[in-house]
């Protein structure tokens, strides 16, 4: 593992620097924030200091936030574990113990599987289509709707990317070989994966490492090429497979407690959705720059690149909507929400088959070979 990073100080000012002076360009801070309350809030993260992209979403938040309100507003970031585990994150949330956290809503899934809806599903939508459900396709409003239950609201505020498939000890051939793998991997994608033979655990990304190392577990799935290496999984289980089918285009929230939210000024939640749209724009950026530096060191250490085999693809693709099927029936939460998700999906798949997978489908190959 990676030596600990100081919260406050991890990141430099070439990482954050970019986003927080955007945001803070955005308003005319001293004359808006002199009329305004001082008002300090501590976030719990869902992730380890040392992840310092994913982890570093919330201080970019805080920094820009500060910014724009002349520091009259300002969130104090605690790394997982400093308040309470990354686990129990809204329920701190739910019960003010913190005002906000930072994590992904498929963490907690075993409350209900609609968190997951809001961050990403298996063979959901990319990155792009992500924001635009969310943000202009009424994705985060429904999402909310679910929240208001648990007196949370999620606000978007960080994005990965598609992500990578995994790293097993064993080359994965095809679907048999999956049957008895036990296997680090969260949420939705850990009962569709179950029921395709693998025996799924969910672990804090600082646990893997330890797990793969003891044999407690015969394969990991995290983000991508990047926090991969940085956690040092290539040492252990050398087959690194892609795509995530169930982490198309992943978006971590801001959680916050609905009653302080709702309590603050307009002025305040105005640059809180300005300094979050910062942090999620800043993350997926930063993880296309790092992820196409790490994916090379990683092959240059011997990694072997593999593809999921397609047997594996199909039966994962037919399992996953059987079971969105039988969410819908049991869960009235899903049920709400996914007609509009499963709808914007096929839409939105249409137009991007379009222009975009064309272009980037003639674009690949041609610089492929050679061109």
């Amino acid at each position: 593992m990676t030596d600990r990073i100081n919260r406050r100080n991890f990141l430099t000012k070439g990482a954050i620097g970019g986003a927080a002076t955007v945001a803070g360009a955005a308003l005319a801070a001293p004359a808006v924030a002199q009329e305004l309350p001082t008002i300090k809030w501590r976030l719990t993260s869902g992730f380890p200091n040392n992840l310092d992209t994913i982890y570093g979403g919330a201080v970019v938040m805080s920094q820009a936030l500060s910014k724009i309100t002349g520091g009259k507003f300002e969130i104090q970031v605690f790394q997982a574990g400093e308040i309470v585990p990354g686990p129990q994150a809204i329920d701190a949330v739910k019960a003010n113990t913190v005002e906000i956290a930072h994590t992904c809503g498929y963490y907690f899934t075993g409350k209900d599987p609609t968190f997951a809806i809001g961050s990403t599903i298996p063979f959901g939508l990319n990155g792009r289509q992500q924001n635009a459900w969310l943000y202009h396709g009424g994705g985060n409003e429904a999402y909310n709707e679910f929240l208001a239950d648990y007196g949370v609201i999620g606000v978007p505020g960080g994005a990965t990317g598609a992500q990578m498939g995994g790293w097993f000890r064993k080359e994965i051939k095809g679907l048999a070989d999956l049957k008895g793998v036990k296997m680090r991997i969260a949420g939705v994608a850990g009962e569709v994966m179950s029921r395709l033979g693998v025996v799924p655990q969910q672990l804090p990304g600082g646990d893997i490492y330890p797990a793969l190392e003891r044999g407690t577990i015969d394969a990991a799935e995290w983000i991508g090429p990047y926090d991969d290496e940085r956690l040092g999984f290539y040492q252990i289980a050398p087959n690194y497979y892609y795509p995530a089918y169930w982490e198309g285009g992943l978006t971590i929230h801001f959680f916050i407690n609905k009653a302080q939210y709702e309590g603050l000024p307009d002025a305040y939640k105005a640059a809180l959705d300005a300094a979050c749209k910062a942090a999620n724009i800043n993350m997926q950026a930063l993880y296309d720059v790092k992820n196409t530096t790490a994916i090379r060191s990683l092959v240059g250490k011997g990694v072997k690149l593999r593809p999921l085999p397609r047997d594996v693809m199909d039966a994962a693709y037919k399992t996953t909507f059987e079971l969105y099927a039988e969410y819908s029936a049991k869960h009235p939460a899903w049920a709400k929400i996914y007609p509009g998700w499963k709808k914007f999906r096929d839409e939105s798949f249409e137009w991007f088959r379009v222009a975009e997978y064309s272009y980037d489908s003639y674009m690949y190959a041609a610089q492929a070979s050679g061109k």
